[in-house]
Order: C-alpha cells, then structure tokens, then sequence
C-alpha cells in the first residue's frame, strides 16, 4: 500500500467572508415585490396618489444587477489570479448546473398552468366533463376554444353581470397571435424569432469549437454574430408586444389567454436578455481583455448551456403557445 502526504493535496480556494449573497437577496426581492405591483396596478389600477410600483422594481433590478457585477468580477479576478482549483472549478460546474435545473422547474410551473388551463378547466367553465355541472350557474353561454377569444366574463354580460369572483374587468383580443391568425407566414414575427434564436445557437456551438482549436479570431466573430442575434431577437419580441397591444387588443387584462401569453413570453424574453448580456460579457472579456483559452473558458461555457437552454425553452413556447 502506498502512502500519501499531505503534499498531495491539492489546496482549495476559499474565500473571504461576503455580504454579496445577502445584497443580491435584497435587489432580487425589491425587484421581484415591484413587479408584482405593476401587474396588479394593470388590473386594478393605481391607488390613489399614485404608485410606487416601478419605483420599487427598478431600484431592486439595479440594486441586484449591481451586486452580480461586483461578484462576477470578483470571481473573474481570482480565476485570473490562478487561485481557482480543478475542484473548486468542479463545483462551479455543478452550481450552474443547479441554477439552469431550478430555471427548467420555474419554466415548468407556468407550462404546466397552461395544460391544466387547456385541457382543464377552460373545458370545465364550457360545462365539459365533471368539472362543468356548476358552469350553468356562474358562466351561462360560454364555450371554450383556443386561443380564448371571448371570456366566461364577457359571455355573461361582463363585470357587472358576473355572478361571483369579480377580479376586475376583462376584455378579449380580437386577434390572437397564433399561426392561425396570421395574415402570412412569411410576416409572422414568431417565425422569424424561432429562425434567429435557433441560428443564434448554432453560431455558439461553432464559437465554442473555435476556442476549443484555440482559433481566438472565428470565437471571437461567432460569438459577436451570437449575441447581435441576441439583440434582434429581442428587439422582434418588442415589436410583436407593441403589434398585440396596439393591433390585436392583445394585453394582460385580456382574460387567461393574455395572462399566460404574455407570462410565458415575457419571462422567456426576460432570460433571453440575460442570456444574451452574459454572452456579451464574454465577449467583451474576450475581446478586451485576452480572456479563456482552450483549457480555462467556463465562463463562456455556462454562459453557452444557458444559452442553449433558453433555445429549447422558445421551441416549446412556439409548439404550445403559437402553434398547437
């Protein structure tokens, strides 16, 4: 049996003491408080005097925005300084890991919303199956089909009609944003956005293989076409919330369709702007900085897995919010 020194070991890097944790906690509570004002502000409309509501979400937003900038580049600076170990690396791997796996269960809830919504109740409030021997009571006329263009509120003659559970006053779109509603295909933006964010995930995939042959120049050029695909397809999804807001009556307060709609696309476009920001970053770290190598490029690594996340997460958006 051989023996084993101390030697041997290697040492793990631990670092100091930090308040980063807590503040990030705050800017994300502050952040997450205020949207969810704004969107009963929406509903309900402001209290008198006004609202703070955005107020509230922004500082947060900056707030917590601010303190990853300063623990981000904290941890670039110790990788660079060569105090990161292969198991503390290790562990990086499986945090991100955790962190898109907690991403998969918060997509999941709200798709799984939308099933129970489709096969559930909207059948149920129609006086479908067991769920429906009450439907003549609170919502009397109302037939489901989907998208939702009429609500069980308008069908009874809206708010002031409603028997019970008043929550404010709806009003249906008059043109959904499915594919079916198109006036062509070739100028539906759904389209296109699938086209742009798909092709955006093949151009990181060739950036990752350049870097990995150590070709710095063709890394740097895919993964600037990648995140410029980034932007526009944020910018599309700009256009198409102002073409259902000012076109198809399309909003939040257009019954359950607008709600789960704008939701899902929403925070989907939510993380396609923070993908696309992280990959900006390593860009510019790239760039400016001389960062990763074929050895030493996490950085870039997680941020192409998110990446690549957000990918499969707008296929199934497309197949079950613009398409089924």
């Amino acid at each position: 049996m051989s023996s084993q020194t101390s030697n041997e070991y290697e040492k793990y890097y631990v670092p100091e003491k930090s308040k980063l944790a807590v503040m990030a906690t705050i800017g994300l509570m502050l952040s997450v408080f205020g949207a969810g004002s704004i969107l009963n502000d929406m509903t309900f409309g402001e209290a008198e005097g006004g609202s703070s509501s955005w107020t509230i979400f922004l500082v947060g937003l900056f707030w917590f925005m601010a303190t990853l900038f300063v623990w981000f580049r904290t941890a670039i600076r110790e990788n660079m300084a060569g105090m990161n170990s292969v198991q503390l690396k290790r562990s990086y791997v499986l945090g991100m890991w955790w962190f898109i796996f907690s991403e998969v269960m918060f997509f999941a809830a709200f798709f799984g919303a939308l099933f129970y919504l489709r096969t559930l109740v909207g059948p149920w409030l129609a006086g479908e199956g067991e769920g429906g021997r009450m439907n003549h009571l609170l919502w009397d006329n109302f037939s489901y089909s989907w998208p939702m263009m009429e609500t069980p509120q308008e069908a009874v003659g809206g708010a002031a009609s409603q028997p019970m559970a008043n929550q404010g006053s709806f009003v249906s779109p008059h043109k959904s944003m499915a594919f079916k509603d198109a006036t062509a295909w070739w100028a539906w933006l759904p389209l296109w956005n699938t086209i742009i964010l798909l092709s955006s995930s093949v151009t990181v995939h060739f950036a990752h293989t350049a870097l990995l042959k150590s070709n710095k120049s063709k890394f740097n050029l895919w993964l600037g076409i990648s995140v410029a695909l980034g932007i526009i397809f944020v910018g599309l999804q700009a256009l198409e919330y102002y073409e259902a807001y000012a076109h198809y009556g399309l909003t939040l307060n257009s019954g359950i369709y607008g709600s789960t709609f704008f939701m899902l696309t929403g925070f989907h476009g939510f993380h396609v702007l923070m993908g696309m920001t992280m990959l900006l970053i390593q860009f510019l770290r790239s760039v400016f900085g001389g960062h990763f190598t074929a050895e030493d490029h996490f950085g870039f690594e997680a941020s192409s897995w998110y990446w690549h996340f957000v990918d499969v997460v707008w296929v199934l958006l497309f197949l079950f919010v613009y398409i089924l």
